[in-house]
C-alpha cells in the first residue's frame, strides 16, 4: 500500500499537454476499494505478476482495482467500498464508482478467466498478482482514451520514472516468479524498468476488444502465451470454460 501511495503522490500534478484535456487517478480518489483489493490479495509471493497497462475508463476508473470490472469485483472479489470522483470530471466519463452501468470488456475477460480456470479468487492470488504500470486515465476533449504510449516523449519520461520505480519496488517486496505483461506495452516497460533485476519477463495477449485475436479467444490465447512462458496452469475444473 506504501508504493502505491508513493506512486500516486508522485504523478500528483503531472501537466499532460494537448489533446490530453482530463487525467483521472483512481490511487486517490478510489483508494477505498483500492486498498482493499491490496489489502486482501496482495499478501502471497513467488506469485506471477501480470502487469497491465493503466486503468480502462470503466473499469479501475470506476472501482480502483485493475482491469476492475464492476461484477467481477464486487460479486467474486469480494469487494465494495466508497468511491470518489475526479478533481476535473469529463462529462462523457463520469466517475460512478459500482452504480457505473457499463462493464469493460478487457476486465470482464480477464477476471472471468480467473474465475473459470481457479473457481476461488484465493486459489488465483495465490499464484497471480495483477498491477497497472500507470495508475493514471488519459482522455481528449471528446472522451477518447488516450494510453500512456500515445503521450509526447517529454511527458512520458516524466510518467515513467515514477511508474519504473514503483514496479521494482512491487517486484522487490512480492518477489515474483515472472513478470508477465499484458500486452506488448506493459511487457516493453517491465523489461527496461527490471532490466537489472533478473526477474524473467514474458507477455499475454491484451484481452482489450480492439484485438481481433482477443475477440477470436482470448482466454484460450492467454493460457498457450502462460504455458510459453513457462508458467504452469492448474487442470481446467469441470466444466470450465477455458
Amino acid at each position: 500500500m506504501e508504493i502505491s501511495r508513493e506512486l500516486a503522490r508522485a504523478v500528483d500534478g503531472l501537466t499532460v499537454p494537448a489533446p490530453v484535456t482530463h487525467v483521472y487517478d483512481p490511487l486517490d480518489y478510489a483508494r477505498a476499494p483500492h486498498e482493499a483489493y491490496l489489502r486482501r490479495y496482495g499478501g502471497w509471493s513467488d506469485v506471477t505478476l501480470l502487469l497491465g497497462m493503466n486503468p480502462g475508463p470503466f473499469g479501475m476508473a470506476q472501482t480502483g482495482v485493475p482491469f476492475g470490472e464492476i461484477a467481477s469485483v464486487r460479486d467474486w472479489m469480494g469487494i465494495v467500498a466508497p468511491v470518489g470522483r475526479p478533481a476535473s470530471e469529463h462529462p462523457k466519463r463520469p466517475v460512478l464508482g459500482f452504480d457505473c452501468p457499463r462493464a469493460e470488456v478487457s476486465g470482464a475477460r480477464l477476471w472471468g478467466w480467473a474465475r473459470e480456470r481457479f473457481g476461488d479468487p484465493d486459489a488465483f492470488f495465490e499464484r497471480f498478482f495483477v498491477v497497472n504500470y500507470c495508475p493514471l486515465v488519459f482522455m481528449e476533449a471528446g472522451g477518447r482514451n488516450v494510453t500512456p504510449d500515445k503521450l509526447p516523449a517529454a511527458t512520458r519520461a516524466e510518467l515513467f520514472a515514477p511508474c519504473d520505480l514503483a514496479l521494482r519496488h512491487t517486484v522487490e517486496v512480492l518477489k515474483p516468479r515472472a513478470v508477465i505483461g499484458v500486452g506488448a506495452f506493459a511487457e516493453r516497460r517491465a523489461t527496461e524498468a527490471l532490466a537489472d533485476t533478473g526477474v524473467k519477463i514474458g507477455r499475454i495477449l491484451h484481452p482489450s476488444p480492439a484485438s481481433p485475436r482477443a475477440n477470436r479467444g482470448w482466454a484460450p490465447a492467454a493460457e498457450a502465451d502462460l504455458r510459453a512462458a513457462g508458467i504452469e496452469l492448474p487442470p481446467s475444473r469441470p466444466g470450465a470454460g477455458c
